[in-house]
C-alpha cells in the first residue's frame, strides 16, 4: 500500500518546508561554528571566549574560568543542539505531511551533524518536495471544507 501526501495539505507543506530552509541554513553556519570550535579546543587547547580583561579570543578554559569569562564554545555547543532538534522536528512534520520514505527522513537528518550537509539539503529537499506538491491533485471542495 503507497501513502501519498493528501492535496489539501499542500499549503501546510509549503509553510513546513520555508521554516525548513530557514532551520537548514541556521543549523548548517552553528555546525561549521561548532567545527571551528571543536579544532580550537581539541587541536589547540583553547576556546573562543570574551573575559572582562582580554576581551574576544582564543584562551586556554583555565583563564577562562579564573577570569569570569564567557565560553562562547560552550554556547555554540549549546545553540547547535537545540537548533538541531528544531531541525528534526521541522524534519519530522515534512516526512508526515509529504510522506516521502523513512530513509530519506534518516538521511536529510544527517543535515545537522555533517559539515555543510544542510545546506545541501536547503536546496535538495525543497526541490523534491516542490515535485511532491506538484503531482497531487488539485483539492476538492470537500478537502478545502475539512
Amino acid at each position: 500500500m503507497t501513502f501519498a501526501p493528501l492535496a489539501s495539505d499542500a499549503r501546510r507543506i509549503r509553510g513546513w518546508l520555508a521554516a525548513f530552509r530557514i532551520s537548514a541554513a541556521i543549523t548548517g553556519v552553528f555546525l561549521v561554528l561548532l567545527v571551528v570550535m571543536m579544532v580550537t579546543r581539541y587541536g589547540f587547547g583553547s576556546d573562543l571566549s570574551w573575559t572582562p580583561s582580554g576581551g574576544f579570543g582564543l584562551l586556554p578554559k583555565e583563564i577562562i574560568e579564573a577570569e569570569a569569562g564567557i565560553n562562547l564554545s560552550t554556547i555554540i555547543l549549546i545553540v547547535h543542539g537545540w537548533l538541531y532538534v528544531v531541525y528534526l522536528v521541522i524534519d519530522f512534520a515534512l516526512w508526515r505531511l509529504a510522506r516521502y520514505g523513512f530513509g530519506y527522513f534518516c538521511f536529510v537528518a544527517l543535515g545537522g551533524i555533517i559539515p555543510f550537509l544542510s545546506f545541501f539539503f536547503e536546496w535538495r529537499v525543497p526541490r523534491d518536495i516542490k515535485a511532491i506538491i506538484a503531482s497531487l491533485a488539485p483539492p476538492t471542495p470537500e478537502d478545502v471544507r475539512a
